[in-house]
């Protein structure tokens, strides 16, 4: 058995990006703990505030927040923090090296109901002589990420984690270590395996439509195989059900709101995820280009998402070529 830090000084990671991520883990623990309290220690249900996204926040959106800022802040590497739960960045020593952007609770509105939520970071290094209180010092492309992952907090509380040599996942013991229990993850080139929020299909773009209908159409349709839909509300649980077994994930443009290009945000969730599935042989793209690629403009940019098994993405973005 493999602790997290054995392995990744095996990996020959950077010693401060390895003392970066054991900050994180710390917090992470303390997260997890939290939530197996519950209702036990109050701290179920929602606060009378709202995010800069103007979504309510639930306690422990608040509550995993501050754990993750204070530990954050306490280590001198960090630079500056991004959070979906603050309207702005937060500097840290003027000195540091990183940034870190997170979601701090992902799949929150799934606490109540006691279904799997997660805790996404994503890694940066600061440009020199950038300031960690500006906005515009958090505005780099995905392909600059020094490391990236999620915590998921089920059954068992599951880190999935790359540096830029693949993906791997570690498990959190009851003796508070994080342990290597797959190496090496690679996401199943085909899938018979689809997620979407299917309430919304009256405001896709026609070549998602087509797309989904077809795989609707099962094998009596032009994709000539069955699929089986799955749809769990929580990012952090559907792209660990992908890089586990496979499987398309989606969360498209709709036109409601037709200026917004999406509903999750670039910075701390598009960008982590897509590293993590690229890592693993995976496609992550905006339906029109690899999600790594967009340089962002705000810290809160939204964007479209779909990524998973090579083959079936590439499928997806076919109909959306097709459609030009």
């Amino acid at each position: 058995m493999q602790l997290l830090s054995q392995f990744l000084k095996h990996q020959k990671t950077d010693e401060q990006l390895v003392e970066l991520i054991d900050t994180l883990m710390v917090a992470c623990k303390e997260i997890a703990l939290q939530l197996r309290e519950g209702a036990l220690a109050g701290i179920l249900g929602t606060t009378d505030n709202t995010n800069v996204q103007g979504e309510t926040q639930k306690k422990l959106d608040v509550i995993s927040n501050d754990v993750l800022k204070k530990l954050l802040l306490d280590n001198p590497l960090v630079a500056g923090l991004a959070s979906e739960e603050e309207d702005d960045p937060v500097p840290g020593n003027p000195d540091g090296r990183f940034l870190v952007t997170f979601d701090p609770l992902d799949g929150s509105s799934n606490i109540d109901i006691n279904v799997s939520v997660g805790t996404i970071f994503s890694v940066l290094e600061l440009t020199p002589g950038d300031d960690p209180a500006l906005h515009s010092t958090y505005l780099q492309s995905g392909r600059r990420q020094v490391a990236a992952g999620y915590v998921l907090y089920g059954p068992s509380a599951v880190l999935a984690m790359t540096t830029g040599k693949g993906v791997n996942f570690f498990t959190l013991a009851h003796t508070g270590d994080f342990i290597l229990t797959r190496e090496n993850v690679k996401i199943p080139p085909q899938t018979r395996e689809f997620a979407i929020n299917m309430s919304n299909q009256r405001y896709w773009e026609p070549a998602m439509q087509n797309y989904i209908g077809d795989l609707l159409l099962g094998s009596d349709g032009p994709r000539g195989k069955n699929y089986n839909m799955r749809w769990i509300a929580s990012m952090v649980a559907e792209v660990h059900r992908v890089l586990t077994r496979g499987g398309i994930f989606s969360y498209p443009w709709d036109a409601r709101e037709p200026a917004k290009p999406g509903k999750l945000r670039l910075m701390y969730e598009g960008n982590p995820m897509s590293f993590l599935i690229e890592q693993a042989d995976g496609i992550a793209s905006t339906c029109r280009a690899p999600i790594l690629d967009v340089q962002p403009g705000e810290i809160h940019e939204r964007v479209s998402i779909a990524l998973g098994s090579r083959e079936e993405v590439e499928a997806l973005l076919s109909y959306h070529s097709a459609d030009k």
